[in-house]
């Protein structure tokens, strides 16, 4: 279900003092939602004799999260420079950091090696070359091809530009291995926000069988493997959610199997993003507005800035109206200010009939929401709250300003003037 009833009752009861003392729009993030989850994960993978989950970073890029995810134990996957020094920030050092970027440049490599490194996750073997020193573990994104499928939201592997190809990623290893590195890992990423857990599993069994493989053919063993994200949350409700006792099971059992055949194992790692935060963030916004012409507008004072997410996917985000559950609805479209026919967060939606003033809230925030934000037409993004596990809430990202706005256009003056012929 979106936004679990435990999440509304800690955040409704005080819903409109807190948007009277902060103002709206705005995310808010229950804390005590994310530590569960993490502690479920930890839980469900226990019997792994090595089991890490390295938080995706760019689902919810904020210090106050990424230290919460820190203290339970989790890593974090980066795929940029930026998240890498966010990460480091948060406390992450070393093997806490997990670097999986793509068309990586050398510059950037250099800031991976910085303040104890992290483990290199490299996207294609051409970056074997263009790594200036390459660490003792070693880490290669593989792309199966055809061998399997992806979903709507990552695409096929096939049209992926993402990863090692099948008949590269023998060569990688070795030359790899050429050049110094001791321990091995292997990743792939292959759908997102996948409900269905039995994917999961033959992605583990993938990635089993291919270790196997490389290890016959260079004589090593492999440090771990990644199953990379994607696990998926129930956006709608009446969705089942992802059976992740189940899968948990199956994937252990593949473990022990590989195990008794090999007389070890890797660590697993995954890097859910979606699912440890996901469920436990939403969008709160003030309807300012109600257009009637042939449809029905609510008009809100948050648009796709904050949540692009219906716009770009098509996705569905639930939606409450504060204080009237139960009561009588409507049909409308919940609209915001962008000058875009698709700044929509609700298409042809029934919700409780909304007056000018009603708190509407956006479920399923907590991860790609305000990450995602962007400034088209001047519009900034709104400030970030964290529900401590006391009840108190903070402000852990102010709104954005016309001034940060104008920031980048205040610098000193570079100017190239040709040569003459």
């Amino acid at each position: 279900m979106p936004m679990s009833d435990e999440f509304k009752a800690r955040l409704f009861p005080t819903l409109p003092e807190i948007a009277d003392c902060f103002t709206t729009p705005f995310h808010v993030y229950d804390e005590i939602g994310i530590k569960n989850t993490c502690r479920e994960l930890n839980q469900v993978f226990a019997d792994i004799d090595v089991f890490r989950e390295y938080y995706a970073v760019k689902a919810l890029p904020n210090p106050a999260i990424l230290k919460i995810i820190k203290e339970m134990g989790l890593g974090f996957d980066c795929s940029s420079i930026t998240e890498l020094i966010l990460s480091r920030e948060a406390g992450g050092l070393g093997d806490d950091l997990m670097f999986t970027s793509n068309n990586t440049s050398q510059s950037e490599f250099s800031v991976a090696e910085e303040d104890g490194g992290c483990i290199l996750n490299l996207d294609d073997i051409s970056l074997i070359d263009k790594v200036m020193r390459i660490p003792e573990t070693i880490c290669f994104r593989y792309n199966p091809g055809a061998e399997r499928e992806g979903n709507a939201i990552i695409g096929t592997p096939v049209e992926a530009k993402y990863g090692v190809s099948r008949d590269q990623i023998v060569e990688a290893f070795r030359r790899a291995r050429d050049k110094g590195a001791k321990q091995f890992g292997l990743h792939t990423m292959l759908a997102s926000n996948e409900l269905n857990y039995e994917y999961m599993v033959a992605t583990t069994k993938m990635l089993l069988d291919l270790v196997e493989k490389i290890s016959t053919e260079l004589d090593t063993a492999f440090d771990f493997i990644n199953i990379g994200g994607g696990l998926g949350i129930p956006y709608q409700p009446g969705d089942a959610p992802l059976d992740i006792v189940k899968m948990g099971q199956d994937i252990t059992s593949l473990f022990n199997t590989f195990k008794d055949r090999n007389g070890y194992a890797p660590a697993l790692y995954m890097e859910s993003g979606r699912y440890v935060t996901g469920p436990h963030g939403v969008l709160v916004t003030t309807a300012i507005n109600r257009k009637d012409i042939y449809r029905t507008y609510i008009g809100v004072d948050a648009c796709m800035s904050s949540l692009m997410r219906p716009a770009l996917y098509g996705a569905y985000h639930h939606i409450d109206v504060h204080g009237k559950n139960g009561m009588n609805t409507e049909i409308v479209d919940v609209v915001g200010s962008l000058c875009e026919n698709n700044d929509k967060f609700a298409i042809q939606r029934e919700i409780p009939v909304v007056t000018d003033g009603d708190l509407l809230i956006i479920h399923d925030t907590g991860a790609h929401g305000h990450s995602m934000g962007f400034n088209y037409n001047g519009k900034l993004r709104p400030q970030e709250l964290l529900l401590r596990e006391d009840g108190s809430v903070e402000r852990i990202r102010r709104a954005e300003t016309n001034k940060d706005y104008f920031a980048t256009l205040h610098f000193t003056d570079k100017i190239y003037t040709p040569t003459s012929p």
